[in-house]
């Protein structure tokens, strides 16, 4: 037996299909608190949107690069080098540091006084939350062995939903009744949304010491391959932290050469020009300029890895299986994040609702929605999986085309029940697929390789999902000043998910089937 700061034992002492212990279940339930916080955080710029929209003079479009893109880049890149961490480092820790950063973000976001600032802090929140799925996802993977991986995961996903919900009803109560109590401005000279965003951060800063007290379980332990502790797990997140941000992405490529070095080149000025024309189409420059960076960052980094890593690109970017996949459930997230984001400024500024009762009939349905979605989808998922090594992906592609006739429905009415009765509805079609696309991602890949293979999904949910779908819903309401219009140009991400996920349906099996065999074949020692 080996011990070390993650306690590895023989493959051969762990069984893959070991009896969950009550101990697990605990620890799911802390992270689940951890989850909805981090979308206590994110999502609560939603019922807080058309306050802020008034006080900073700014349009829908800046909206969604506030909600989308400034946070979902960020949180895209940083993703990349602290899921190569959660891969080698100790992840209740690394956890633990990030909970704490964008709780502290997103306090600070309540003394922004500007576009410019929020956005800065926004950045801040993104970067802290992009340490907690890695690290969860593989922490849950070694809780739970694969037969209830999908379960498990849904559970912890459960807390995007529940965490979504509770913040436009915190949201929308805080705001109303500060600014009926502080018409011109409260202590410290803070209007509503401000001190929403205290209230909302400052509790993570005291989560963050439970969940320091969690112990790490052992790496590979669910699936009978345990992984050797990593001897310094920091070098390879300063490496991958200078494959992924710019322009250290131009040095890294450098040291491999004039021709990794040409491709880079060629890559930034490929990106950086459709940019550019973006640009220019919509006049939105920090949008573009952003969400270019994020690019650029990812396919300096996918080429490094190739290199770096081959077993790991073999088994992430150079599957079919698993790329389809990812980007199959980010036209999922695509629309999600944006009704998610835009049903509560569309039921104040076109039903005519207020705050406090936009917080109450959205989040409370909506967080039941996704909850039960979540978790039925989940066990759903992993039943059909016993019968159909293809049949988790059934449930995803259910999640892309169900949600389309209530969006329709609920964006066209003019009766507010109806449209509170379909958001619910929404909420609970399209959640469905989470664990099913999260179980699958990880049923790709090798233990070791679960943080990085996370990171590369949540590329997919923020970069197509978050920092696309709110901003397009926002371009197109401004063009064209209708929000229900913007919100109906979402579905264009029906017919792309549908096409992406039949062809993940066909290539699956044999994906899943030769992980090992395509790992040695690309230089894994196993």
């Amino acid at each position: 037996m080996q011990n070390s700061d993650e306690g590895t034992v023989d493959a051969a002492e762990q069984p893959a299909d070991v009896k969950v212990s009550g101990y697990s279940w605990y620890a799911l339930g802390i992270l689940v608190l951890v989850y909805i916080l981090n979308f206590v955080d994110r999502n609560i710029m939603s019922i807080l949107a058309e306050d802020i929209k008034a006080d900073l003079g700014i349009g829908d479009a800046d909206l969604g690069f506030l909600y989308g893109t400034a946070f979902g880049v960020f949180y895209a890149l940083f993703g990349i080098p602290l899921g190569k961490l959660a891969d080698s480092w100790h992840r209740i820790r690394l956890m633990t540091i990030g909970l704490a950063l964008w709780s502290a973000m997103t306090a600070l976001s309540g003394f922004a006084k500007s576009f410019t600032t929020l956005g800065v802090a926004r950045i801040g929140v993104g970067v802290g939350e992009a340490t907690a799925s890695p690290a969860a996802y593989s922490l849950i993977s070694d809780w739970f062995p694969k037969r209830m991986r999908a379960t498990a995961l849904a559970i912890y996903s459960s807390g995007l939903y529940l965490g979504g919900g509770i913040s436009l009803f915190i949201g929308g109560l805080i705001v109303e009744r500060w600014n009926n109590a502080y018409p011109g401005g409260g202590p410290l000279d803070l209007v509503g949304w401000q001190a929403a965003f205290l209230s909302v951060g400052i509790p993570g800063l005291l989560l963050a010491a439970l969940v320091i007290t969690l112990k790490e379980p052992i790496r590979g332990q669910a699936d009978g391959i345990v992984s050797e502790p990593v001897r310094d797990p920091f070098r390879g997140f300063v490496n991958e932290l200078f494959a992924v941000i710019p322009p250290f992405t131009v040095f890294q490529a450098a040291k491999h050469g004039s021709r990794a070095l040409l491709m880079n080149i060629l890559g930034a000025l490929a990106i950086g020009g459709a940019a550019y024309g973006l640009i220019l189409l919509t006049g939105n420059v920090p949008q573009w300029i952003a969400l270019g960076i994020g690019y650029y960052a990812v396919f300096s980094w996918a080429t490094t890895l190739r290199r770096r890593d081959p077993p790991a690109f073999a088994l992430i970017w150079g599957s079919p299986a698993f790329l389809c996949t990812i980007l199959g459930y980010g036209m999922v997230a695509f629309a999600a994040y944006a009704v998610s984001f835009w049903a509560a400024p569309y039921a104040i500024r076109v039903l005519g609702e207020s705050p406090s009762i936009v917080g109450w009939w959205i989040g409370g349905p909506g967080a039941l929605g996704g909850f039960l979605g979540v978790i039925i989808g989940g066990k759903v998922a992993d039943m059909l999986r016993d019968r159909n090594p293809s049949g988790r992906l059934l449930v995803v592609l259910f999640g892309v085309l169900a949600p389309v006739i209530p969006l329709i429905v609920a964006f066209t009415t003019s009766t507010v029940w109806l449209f509170y009765l379909l958001n619910f509805v929404i909420s609970l079609f399209a959640s469905s697929a989470l664990g099913a696309a999260a179980a699958t991602s990880q049923d790709l890949v090798l233990p070791r390789m679960r943080g990085t293979a996370t990171a590369t999904f949540f590329l997919s949910t923020t970069l197509v999902g978050l920092a696309l779908g709110p901003y397009l819903a926002g371009q197109v309401s401004t063009l064209t000043g209708s929000l229900s219009t913007g919100v109906l140009s979402l579905l264009v991400a029906a017919p792309i998910g549908s096409i992406l996920l039949i062809a993940a349906y066909r290539l699956l099996p044999g994906a899943e089937a030769s992980v090992v065999e395509r790992a040695r074949a690309a230089g894994e020692a196993i």
